[in-house]
């Protein structure tokens, strides 16, 4: 699934592609997505001007002149931009045909994805209302994350996998930031000391600074908005690892199931 980097990446590439230009005309060839698209959306957006691509948790706002559209990528899908000559493949779902000529194509195979529009604050939708803070706002610091943990009995991988308690870190980089917090996944996050809740923030944005400016990670279908896929895969130090050596140590990767999601750890290294 595109988790926060890829959603930032695509966020990133289409930006100077859409800001100033207007929508000649939304073309869906498939409605049934994980919600169907509006029929009236093409109407609506017809000659609207787009403004603004930004981005909260995993989803991308793209701004217009009296409205905001709310993109999620879902499990399997990618925005790039082409030429409108370009012929659709298989999965494409939609085209956004901009005044430039060129088109930005959602691509789809799983169609978990989602297109909708509001003309209210986009914050008080009810995709992103009850949404927590950003790895990177300052709300998400040491002090909120040994406060949130305390008393919580579940897995401290589950608590940082919670968009209800902290947004946008998914099963890959919740992994990689445990390790290099060195804390296991399966500890209780009420056990967490102070410190180590300082490490896990450092971490957790560390690592996906690091996977925002490689373009994320590509382990199947994701690639970003010029089709290009995400390097991060060759920096990962746990994940999907099992049994190879720990990049540290050299001890045998473990691998783990939470909660039906794969987890990845180093024995020694994290405790």
């Amino acid at each position: 699934m595109p988790e926060l980097p890829e959603v930032e990446t695509t966020r990133r590439g289409i930006e100077p592609h859409v800001i100033g230009r207007t929508i000649a005309a939304l073309e869906v060839y498939e409605r049934r997505l994980r919600w169907p698209v509006a029929r009236e959306l093409p109407a609506l957006l017809a000659g609207r001007r787009i403004i603004s691509a930004g981005r909260r948790a995993k989803y991308l706002l793209i701004g217009l002149e009296g409205g905001t559209l709310i993109v999620h990528l879902g499990m399997s899908g990618s925005l790039r931009v082409l030429d409108a000559s370009v012929p659709r493949l298989r999965h494409d779902q939609y085209d956004l045909r901009l005044d430039s000529g060129r088109v930005v194509r959602f691509n789809d195979p799983r169609r978990f994805g989602s297109l909708h529009y509001t003309e209210a604050d986009p914050a008080q939708h009810r995709l992103l209302r009850d949404l927590a803070p950003e790895p990177f706002d300052a709300a998400f610091n040491p002090e909120y994350l040994w406060r949130i943990s305390r008393g919580r009995r579940l897995a401290i991988k589950q608590l940082l996998m919670n968009s209800r308690l902290v947004v946008g870190v998914g099963n890959i980089y919740a992994s990689e930031a445990l390790f290099r917090a060195r804390i296991r996944p399966g500890r209780q996050a009420r056990r967490l000391r102070r410190a180590e809740t300082a490490r896990l923030v450092s971490a957790v944005r560390t690592v996906l600074s690091q996977a925002i400016r490689v373009g994320g990670t590509t382990l199947r279908d994701y690639v970003g908005a010029d089709g290009s896929p995400g390097y991060f895969r060759q920096k990962l130090y746990v994940y999907e690892r099992v049994d190879q050596p720990c990049r540290v140590c050299g001890t045998p990767i473990r691998h783990r199931v939470q909660q039906a999601r794969s987890s990845y750890y180093c024995p020694v290294c994290q405790r």
